[in-house]
C-alpha cells in the first residue's frame, strides 16, 4: 500500500531536511520527499503541526526472551517499543539461555519475524554463559546477525578477557558494550551511596564502583586501538572520564537513559522499588552532569535499558527488589519534557542522540529519512501533554517510577518498513 504524509515538519540530518514537507512511501520504502504531493489511492496521513523523524532506534534493552517470558517476549516488548516511537530495537543477552550462540541468534530473528512489530537486533555475550571465563563464539555469532556483543546486566571482571574481546571483536568490525561495575565495590549495595541511603539505613553503591571500571575500559581501548562503548552512564566522573578519553582521541561512545536526566535518588524514597535500577538513580549533581554531557556530544546516544520485571520482583523489600525499569513507552516524553523544553537539546540533537548515532554505533542502515531508503518513521506531537498511566502500557510489565508523571510529547504514528503499526496513539 502507498503511504503519504502531508505536511509534516520533517527533521533528518543526512539529507539535513528541517521544514514541511511530504513523503511518499511505497513498498516499504521513501519514493519521494517535496511539497505538494498527491496520492489518489492509498493512505493519506495529515501530519499538520506534528514533526515527522527517522523512527527511534534503541541501542540497549531487554525482551526476556527466551527464558523470562513471564517478564516480557519479543511480541509484548516490540509492542511496547512501538509505541514509544522505536523501529528498531537492539536487546541484551542476558536471557535464559544466553545469547552466547549462532543457535539463539537465529531463534531471536525467527520470533522476530513471527510475533514482532518492529525490527529487532540481537546483541550477543562476550563471555560464554556471561560467566566471565572465556569468550563466546563472537565470528558464529556475527555472521548470525549479532549487530554488537556485551555482557550487559554483569561486568567482565578480568581486564584480560575485555581486552581480548575488544581485539576479537574489532576484526569482525563490532561495537563492544561494556556494562561498567566493580562488584566488589558494589558491596551488594541497592541504590547510591550518600545522604539518601544513609537516612533509609540501605546499603550503598558508590559512584566509584563505575568510575572505576569506565577507567578501566577507556585505558583498554586506548591500548588496544579499538572502539568501546560505555553502556547507561550515571555519574559526574564518567562523563569527565570520557569527555577526557575523546580529547585523546580514545574510540570511545557512550549512552545514557532518561531515568539518569530526569531522577534522582530521591526517587527511592519511601523504599520506592520501583526506582530501584543499576546503575543506581544517583544525586543531582550527577543529574547535570549528564545533561552537560548529552549538550556538549560527550554522551552519544540516549537508550532505554527497557528493563521488565513482573510485579511480584518488585513488590517486595528493597534489598530483595529486582534492578530495573520499562523505559519504552515514556523515553520520547522524558527527553522531550526534561531536555528539550528546558533548552538543553534542540530537537535535531534529540533526532541525532536516538536516531543517527545508535544506528551508526550499532552498524545499522537507519535512523534516517532518505529516498530509496526503509521507511522507518516516527510522527510526534511535541506539545501534547498527558500523565502517564502504567495500565495503558503495551508492555508485559508495569515497572515505571513515571506513574502519574505529567509529560510532553507523544508518539502519534510508528511506520516500520512502510507499514503502519502506530495509529493516532493507538497499536493497531
Amino acid at each position: 500500500m502507498k503511504i503519504l504524509i502531508k505536511n509534516g515538519h520533517v527533521i533528518d540530518l543526512k539529507t539535513k531536511l528541517d521544514g514541511v514537507y511530504d513523503i511518499l512511501i511505497e513498498g516499504g520504502k521513501v519514493v519521494e520527499i517535496g511539497n505538494n504531493l498527491e496520492l489518489s489511492n492509498g493512505d493519506v496521513i495529515d501530519a499538520n503541526g506534528k514533526y515527522v523523524l527517522p523512527g527511534f532506534v534503541d541501542a540497549h534493552c531487554h525482551l526476556r526472551d527466551p527464558g523470562f517470558e513471564y517478564k516480557e517476549d519479543i511480541e509484548t516488548g516490540t509492542k511496547s517499543a512501538a509505541m514509544g516511537g522505536f523501529t528498531s530495537i537492539a536487546c541484551m543477552p542476558n536471557t535464559n539461555p544466553v545469547i552466547d550462540n549462532e543457535a539463539i541468534v537465529k531463534y531471536i530473528f525467527s520470533k522476530a519475524k513471527q510475533d514482532g512489530v518492529v525490527n529487532v537486533f540481537p546483541i550477543g555475550a562476550i563471555s560464554k554463559g556471561q560467566k566471565g571465563e572465556e569468550l563466546s563464539e563472537i565470528g558464529e555469532m556475527k555472521f548470525a546477525g549479532v549487530v554488537a556483543i556485551s555482557d550487559d546486566g554483569r561486568p567482565v571482571k578480568s581486564a584480560s578477557l575485555m581486552k581480548k574481546a575488544l581485539q576479537y571483536a574489532s576484526m569482525f568490525d563490532m561495537t563492544v558494550i561494556s556494562h561498567c561495575e566493580d562488584l566488589e565495590l558494589a558491596e551488594d549495595g541497592v541504590m547510591n551511596e550518600g545522604y539518601q541511603s544513609t537516612v533509609m539505613g540501605l546499603r550503598g553503591i558508590p559512584s566509584a564502583a563505575e568510575e572505576i571500571m569506565v577507567a578501566r575500559d577507556l585505558i583498554l581501548a586506548e591500548y588496544t586501538k579499538t572502539p568501546i562503548h560505555i553502556a547507561h552512564v550515571s555519574t559526574e566522573l564518567s562523563v569527565d572520564l570520557i569527555r577526557n578519553a575523546k580529547k585523546r582521541g580514545v574510540k570511545v561512545t557512550a549512552e545514557t537513559c532518561p531515568h539518569y536526566f530526569s531522577l534522582t535518588e530521591e526517587a527511592c524514597e519511601g523504599f520506592n522499588t520501583l526506582a530501584k535500577v543499576n546503575p543506581p538513580l544517583r544525586s543531582q549533581k550527577d543529574v547535570e552532569a549528564i545533561i552537560e554531557g548529552l549538550k556538549d556530544g560527550t554522551v552519544d546516544i540516549i537508550a532505554t535499558d527497557h528493563a521488565p520485571h513482573h510485579r511480584d520482583e518488585k513488590n517486595c523489600e528493597f534489598y530483595s527488589a529486582a534492578n530495573g525499569m520499562v523505559g519504552f513507552e515514556t523515553a520520547l516524553s522524558l527527553a522531550v519534557t526534561y531536555l528539550i523544553k528546558p533548552g538543553h537539546l534542540s530537537l535535531p540533537q534529540l533526532v541525532e542522540k536516538m536516531c543517527v548515532n545508535p544506528s551508526k554505533i550499532l552498524g545499522l542502515n537507519k535512523g534516517l529519512i532518505e529516498v530509496g531508503k526503509s521507511a522507518d518513521i516516527t510522527i510526534i506531537d511535541i506539545h501534547d501533554e498527558y500523565t502517564v498511566d502504567v495500565n495503558k502500557f503495551m508492555s508485559k510489565s508495569k515497572n515505571s517510577p513515571f506513574n502519574g508523571f505529567r509529560l510532553t510529547g507523544t508518539v502519534c504514528y510508528t511506520i516500520v518498513e512502510g507499514k503502519v503499526v502506530v495509529r493516532e496513539k493507538v497499536l493497531l
